[in-house]
């Protein structure tokens, strides 16, 4: 049975960081695509970043460029997405997915691409 859990959510002020953990169980990060998405009140649910153990390819939206960070330790089944300077707009849920292709760059922040979600951590970014 493929699942996937999110951690490591939780309230932080202005600045701080956070690492979200992303654990997979029945199926290989090999073989997988990871992206993370956030969905705050009131919006649409957004791409933020996607890694691919297939290809090696990383994708980041330009709205976390530079702030965040995707790691895979494929012998943990595990993603990470360390998040530097958090700033009260990255206030959202946060939910990782697993695609069986390689989405490339044009599909990576496309919520269609992927086929299994976790049920998302909360991240709240306030003073």
């Amino acid at each position: 049975q493929v699942q996937l859990a999110e951690s490591g959510g939780g309230l932080v002020q202005p600045g701080g960081s956070l690492r979200l953990s992303c654990a997979a169980s029945g199926f290989s990060l090999d073989y997988y695509a990871i992206g993370w998405f956030r969905q705050a009140p009131g919006k649409e649910r957004e791409g933020v970043a996607c890694i691919s153990s297939s290809d090696g390819s990383v994708y980041y939206a330009d709205s976390v460029k530079g702030r965040f960070t995707l790691s895979s330790h494929n012998a943990k089944n595990t993603v990470y997405l360390q998040m530097n300077s958090l700033q009260p707009e990255d206030t959202a849920v946060y939910y990782c997915a697993a695609s069986s292709s390689a989405p490339g760059p044009l599909y990576y922040n496309d919520p269609r691409t992927y086929d299994y979600w976790g049920q998302g951590t909360q991240v709240t970014v306030s003073s």
